[in-house]
């Protein structure tokens, strides 16, 4: 009898997985299962790379449970230490670590191209307005761009209280937010990260202190210490031996859902060669950049954007000045309708590099290219190279995640990056305000009201839930309501 109630309450869970969203399978065919959980996420995805984040640890660690803490803030730090979008290459990992690289690819396009259609028909709509846009339009635009900082600083809030550990972690990300808006180049963001992740190496490893023993070792210390000194040995043996046998303990116990995911990647030695061919692939495409340079202008914007795509570590906040760099400077879009572009995307939800998308459809105009095609090309251009790293560096992680001294870095890494999404706050505040004056983005310190959208955006998230969507569309409201009391 007992038997057959244990095989009952069996069925009626397994029957209550199947109904609900949870993180149960839904669908025995993987492409639908994938379907099932992913499908709304590059519609609701609002306020950019950060906010994603944050949505995904809630989506897929606490309601999904297919990774835990640990593994999501080892994938992160690895995205951040990737070159390409950030919150793209996640999803794609977690995925793919979950059904397999096919469906892996499947929910990146699920991912990006709703809103890389919606960037496409934004170029088509901009490509047909005059010069100078009615005053209520950038006051709406000025609002959208408020309440998207405060969404941005919460989330920057929320990733820093899982970033932070202890004293160093705190260290580190004070320090990549303070570095970070204190300059502003292409090599000055990676140096960040990669000084985070050394800080927490040398921390972790005792490098310090292993290196001050060795140079002492011949000088004996003296007598009255003997007892100390034996004393603090056998505590830092203590110590380390616990450590070790957590982390075995951690290793031998692996949830089988870890162990399947890890025999869906590739072998080291594919991921080897899949990393080489992308570094082949970036010469050549380098190589004929600056051979055939002015000849094609479909050309010149998939090796502007796969050279973008490729340097840009970060994710979505680090693009904008580069792509204002590879576009507007050679003349293929206007500054106006950089910013005017800038300031619509970024209420969109999915990833931010889609911006280039709306970018590619704008710097074709007038060529023999279609538009559609210069958005097809910059949306390959700018997303392929950061997939390509992270397919290939999946094949070799399974071989290196266990090592400590890799472990160390990433945390430092994910300090330094959560640090630099501070620094994105306060550059997005320097370039939200919009009108007819100032068409490349002013501060929006220009008027009160801009820093009370932001105040409202972001206590409206943290202490009343206000979800991302709502948050946008009040910040939109809010922008008009200013125009009719100052402007009208």
């Amino acid at each position: 009898m007992s038997t057959r109630l244990a095989r009952m309450r069996d069925l009626v869970i397994r029957g209550r997985k199947a109904l609900l969203p949870d993180g149960g399978t839904i669908s025995k065919i993987p492409l639908l299962d994938m379907l099932a959980h992913n499908w709304h996420l590059g519609f609701i995805s609002f306020g950019g790379p950060t906010v994603h984040f944050q949505m995904f640890r809630e989506l897929f660690v606490e309601k999904y449970g297919w990774l835990d803490d640990t593994a999501y803030d080892e994938l992160f730090g690895l995205c951040q230490a990737l070159s390409g979008p950030g919150s793209t290459k996640m999803l794609y990992i977690i995925n793919v670590m979950h059904y397999g690289f096919d469906c892996g690819v499947a929910a990146f396009f699920v991912w990006s191209l709703p809103m890389a259609i919606a960037s496409w028909g934004l170029a088509m709509g901009v490509g047909q307005i005059q010069d100078e846009l009615p005053g209520p339009a950038y006051a709406l635009l000025s609002g959208l761009n408020s309440a998207t900082v405060g969404i941005v600083a919460l989330a920057a809030v929320q990733l820093s209280q899982k970033a932070i550990t202890d004293r160093l972690t705190r260290t580190i990300v004070f320090l990549g937010g303070t570095a970070g808006m204190l300059y502003n180049a292409l090599w000055y963001f990676p140096v960040l990260i990669a000084v985070g992740g050394l800080m927490t190496t040398i921390s972790d490893l005792r490098l310090v202190q292993r290196s001050w023993r060795a140079l002492s070792r011949d000088q004996p210390p003296p007598r009255q210490a003997d007892d100390d000194i034996n004393l603090e040995t056998l505590e830092q043996r203590r110590e380390a031996s616990s450590v070790r046998h957590r982390t075995s303990r951690q290793d031998e116990a692996q949830p089988p859902q870890e162990q399947q995911s890890q025999s869906k990647l590739l072998s080291w030695k594919t991921g080897v060669i899949v990393l080489t061919s992308f570094f082949v692939s970036f010469a050549i495409v380098m190589a004929c950049r600056g051979i055939y340079s002015d000849r094609n202008r479909a050309f010149d914007l998939f090796a502007n954007m796969y050279l973008a795509g490729t340097i840009i570590f970060g994710g979505g906040p680090v693009v904008i000045p580069l792509l204002r760099e590879y576009i507007v400077t050679p003349g293929w879009v206007s500054s106006r309708d950089f910013l005017l572009g800038l300031a619509i995307v970024q209420a969109f939800p999915g990833p931010n590099f889609n911006f280039a998308v709306y970018l590619g459809a704008l710097a074709v105009q007038g060529s023999s290219t279609p538009t559609i095609g210069g958005a097809a090309t910059a949306f390959l251009g700018i997303f392929v190279p950061g997939m390509w790293l992270a397919t290939g560096l999946l094949g070799i992680w399974s071989s290196v995640r266990k090592a400590h001294a890799v472990r160390a870095a990433l945390r430092g890494v994910h300090a330094a990056a959560v640090g630099l999404v501070f620094t994105a706050v306060y550059r997005l505040f320097e370039i939200g305000y919009l009108d007819a004056e100032v068409r490349n983005g002013g501060s929006l310190s220009r008027d009160p009201w801009w820093v009370v959208i932001v105040a409202t955006s972001f206590v409206g998230g943290m202490h009343y839930k206000l979800p991302p969507p709502a948050a946008i569309l009040l910040g939109a409201v809010m922008g008009l309501i200013w125009y009719a009391v100052v402007r009208a």
